[in-house]
């Protein structure tokens, strides 16, 4: 598939996906092309707050001391990464932020992180990991039945709850999660 096909949407895990990495998982596609798939995945909330995190990286966290940390995936947990709307001061895009969507930007950068920790946003993730697949990955996964594709839109994003977020985002798709069953194939 090409880029324009899956990047800038959402994936959303099926009952017969049994990584339990991704056991109703739901994950905002950064990039998607020939070379392979990065993601994050948006509903999984840690244990450690922006502010701990921060510290830890000698970085001033001027936001709520309990903002929450979420894994991204299971590829590289050391890594951290940044997804913020457009009213943040230096979103733009440039080597450091990247626009995955309409008012989604995206950054992996220390610098990027000292300047939203700064004056944090409204809308505004941060990240430990991140999922990849390698190239055909995703599409034999998608093959199997292991995953939809849902639109991304902020609303998803930065307003829904962790814990909410995959039924809202299968009911969004006009499907009842309880008629969902785990079998293999195109659902």
């Amino acid at each position: 598939m090409s880029e324009s096909t899956l990047s800038a949407s959402l994936l959303v895990a099926m009952p017969q996906l049994q990584d339990p990495n991704f056991r109703r998982a739901v994950v905002l596609l950064v990039k998607h092309d020939e070379d392979g798939t990065f993601g994050l995945v948006l509903n999984r909330p840690v244990d450690l707050s922006a502010l701990n995190l921060c510290a830890s990286l000698d970085v001033d966290w001027n936001g709520d001391p309990a903002h929450p940390i979420h894994w991204g995936g299971p590829v590289q947990p050391n890594t951290g990464w940044v997804v913020f709307n457009q009213g943040t001061v230096g979103a733009r895009e440039d080597d450091d932020v990247s626009q995955v969507a309409s008012g989604i930007y995206f950054a992996g950068s220390l610098d990027v992180l000292r300047s939203v920790a700064e004056s944090p946003p409204s809308q505004l993730r941060l990240f430990l990991g991140y999922a990849g697949w390698g190239p055909g990955q995703l599409e034999y996964e998608m093959s199997e039945g292991a995953w939809l594709v849902a639109p991304l839109s902020d609303d998803v994003v930065f307003g829904v709850a962790a814990e909410g977020m995959w039924d809202h985002v299968v009911r969004g798709l006009g499907v009842n999660p309880a008629t969902l069953v785990s079998t293999s194939g195109v659902h």
